[in-house]
């Protein structure tokens, strides 16, 4: 769990935004936006393949120049 120690004399709204910078270092937020609705394995393969295939396209895209 992440942790963030007030200081004496240290204003709440720069803790949090610490707080908010140290969870996104852990990227928290983006895996509560991906468990925020369960997915199917077989729809996460084919997102995974789909991107996959993009990649690949834009790397012979920019081969070719």
């Amino acid at each position: 769990m992440t942790e963030i120690k007030l200081r004496r004399g240290d204003d709440v709204g720069k803790a949090l935004r610490r707080l908010k910078k140290a969870l996104g270092r852990e990227r928290l937020f983006d895996e509560l936006r991906k468990r925020r609705h369960f997915q199917k394995p077989s729809d996460s393969l084919r997102k995974k393949q789909k991107e996959a295939r993009f990649n690949a396209m834009l790397r012979q895209r920019h081969a070719d120049l």
